[in-house]
């Protein structure tokens, strides 16, 4: 310490040798960054779930807060999920909600991946099979196999992680038309084909051709009786035709 202080002389305004205080300034380069990284506020994800029979069994482990770092998050019914679902129906990996970061913008963003091939994943109206994914926007309506989810994103400056905040809503989040009530690929109804032209315009041709032959029948006269023409009508009780559209 003696010869240190010969070598540095001190500081007259603080007393202390010239060789601390480079230390202690070389010391603080190298904390501040980390400490300000630190506190940079988390990007957070408010995320309120719903389902119409087994809200608290499916959602028994699910965490009123999760941090997560700058990977995927995968959600499904598997032990190895970072947000487990307890639904039988749902895949051990149902999708995955995976940050990145946009060109040009210095804020995380969110897309999410449908990961299983058993049914599909509505977001915002839009469905989704495997391996398809959509950019997330600020708020988002996801449904899957029953379960109800909107998720709601309020953006922090970190790059590091993220956070989600989860609720339990005891009323539906989404109200879709009946026609996409159903998720699930094999009750999707499939509309029946138009016939073929051809075959549509002999059927068509046919029953013209068959009704004028039944309209303009006659019973002719036998010799020496009067020529007297009578048309023969369908009988009353027949159904009308329908006309082909």
């Amino acid at each position: 310490m003696v010869l240190l202080d010969k070598i540095w002389p001190q500081d007259p305004q603080s007393g202390q040798p010239v060789w601390a205080q480079k230390a202690t300034e070389v010391c603080l380069c190298h904390i501040l960054p980390r400490v300000s990284s630190m506190e940079r506020p988390l990007t957070a994800l408010h995320v309120s779930l719903y389902h119409p029979t087994q809200g608290p069994v499916t959602f028994a482990k699910v965490p009123l807060q999760l941090q997560h770092d700058a990977s995927r998050m995968l959600v499904g019914r598997g032990q190895d999920t970072h947000l487990q679902l307890q639904l039988p129906q749902l895949s051990r990996h149902h999708l995955s909600l995976e940050p990145y970061l946009e060109k040009g913008s210095t804020l995380l963003a969110f897309c999410l991946k449908v990961l299983t091939r058993k049914s599909c994943v509505w977001v915002n109206g839009l469905p989704l099979r495997y391996l398809e994914q959509v950019p997330l926007s600020t708020v988002n309506r996801i449904s899957f196999s029953g379960i109800q989810m909107v998720v709601r994103k309020e953006g922090g400056t970190s790059l590091e992680a993220f956070v989600c905040y989860f609720h339990f809503s005891p009323s539906p989040l989404i109200y879709r038309p009946k026609a996409q009530e159903t998720d699930e690929w094999e009750n999707i109804v499939k509309k029946e084909t138009p016939p073929v032209l051809g075959e549509a315009t002999h059927d068509l041709l046919g029953s013209l051709h068959g009704s004028s032959q039944t309209q303009t029948a006659v019973s002719l006269p036998s010799p020496g009786e009067a020529t007297e023409t009578k048309l023969q009508r369908e009988p009353e009780d027949a159904a009308p035709r329908q006309p082909y559209c």
